[in-house]
């Protein structure tokens, strides 16, 4: 049983503000998406957690277990943040972090401006590197922290040795298909459509994608591939195919005449910050760094990963 704790905080606000709505305004979300969430939480742990009354949502049995873990993972995270404001006024040097295009886009360039407000005298650098250059990069000490897709569905990936690895983001994989087509209820409707193949070298989207595949024994063979997520999104716009990809590379405006569609069974992706460990390290503001990439990917909404066109199969919101 997996439990995104980011879903354990939804339930928890939802009890404190006694109903769906009020638990929305505190959060800053919609109705639609705090409903997602713990729909997604009872599907993850396999019982209702909500009992929904004329006069606000009461916790089940089970309901109440989970919110009692919100509370302890609450305050465990508030313990952290004084411990690390405690160092913040001597927090200075450079760190360099390696990750991919979406990664880059949606949490580092905007951790750059924070950073250089909270910490005048913390450099944040950041660097575009294929995954093998990357992981080099590490081990020779030219980057200090690594941002890349968990090796294994699970998430759990073994960190070689003189590393450690630390959970920053799980996201659902989407359909990303042209506006034009039908809204598919499962992934049987996408049998018959072509689909965009994937480059050896995005492990992660061609084993969701096979896996997605194998179930589908007359699926046409893929006419044409990408590699990077940009790209596939053009040639789905261009009408080329349908790829199944994760829902950090939809974030903000999607192409004219793109959709994105989540489909039970599809999985998430995992998303991991892999840093050295020695005698010396890691240092005070790579942990600094790393406290702050964690703190913006809870910020993220994953039920909301996209504006423009959805469809009845995409978490609303």
């Amino acid at each position: 049983m997996q439990i995104d704790p980011r879903r354990l905080a939804v339930l928890l606000a939802v009890h404190r503000a006694g109903g769906v709505l009020a638990a929305a305004e505190v959060l800053h979300l919609t109705p639609s998406a705090v409903s997602q969430q713990i729909a997604r939480l009872e599907e993850a742990t396999g019982t209702a957690v909500l009992d929904r009354q004329p006069s606000g949502a009461v916790l089940t049995p089970a309901g109440r277990v989970l919110a009692e873990a919100a509370e302890h993972i609450e305050a465990e995270l508030t313990d952290a943040r004084k411990a690390l404001a405690a160092l913040r006024e001597d927090v200075t040097g450079t760190v360099v972090v390696a990750a991919f295009q979406t990664v880059i886009r949606t949490l580092l360039i905007p951790l750059v401006h924070r950073l250089q407000d909270q910490f005048p005298g913390l450099d944040l650098l950041v660097r575009e590197m294929g995954s093998d250059k990357a992981r080099h990069a590490l081990r020779s000490g030219a980057v200090d922290v690594l941002i890349l897709e968990a090796e294994h569905p699970d998430g759990h990936t073994a960190a070689p040795r003189g590393t450690r690895d630390v959970p920053v983001l799980e996201e659902p994989w989407l359909v990303a298909m042209p506006a034009a087509m039908a809204d598919p209820v499962s992934t049987a409707d996408l049998e018959h459509l072509p689909w965009l193949g994937v480059d050896p070298d995005a492990p992660a989207a061609l084993a969701v994608t096979e896996r997605a595949r194998r179930g589908l024994p007359a699926a046409p063979p893929p006419l044409h591939s990408y590699h990077d997520y940009n790209v596939a999104l053009s040639m789905i716009a261009g009408g080329l195919g349908i790829a199944i990809l994760p829902a950090l590379a939809m974030r903000g405006a999607l192409p004219e005449g793109v959709k994105a569609v989540y489909l039970p069974g599809l999985g998430t992706r995992t998303l991991i910050a892999r840093h050295r460990t020695t005698r010396s390290e890691p240092r005070k503001e790579v942990l600094t760094v790393l406290d702050a990439i964690i703190s913006l990917a809870a910020e993220l909404d994953p039920s909301v990963p996209w504006t423009g066109e959805t469809s009845a199969g995409t978490p609303a919101g």
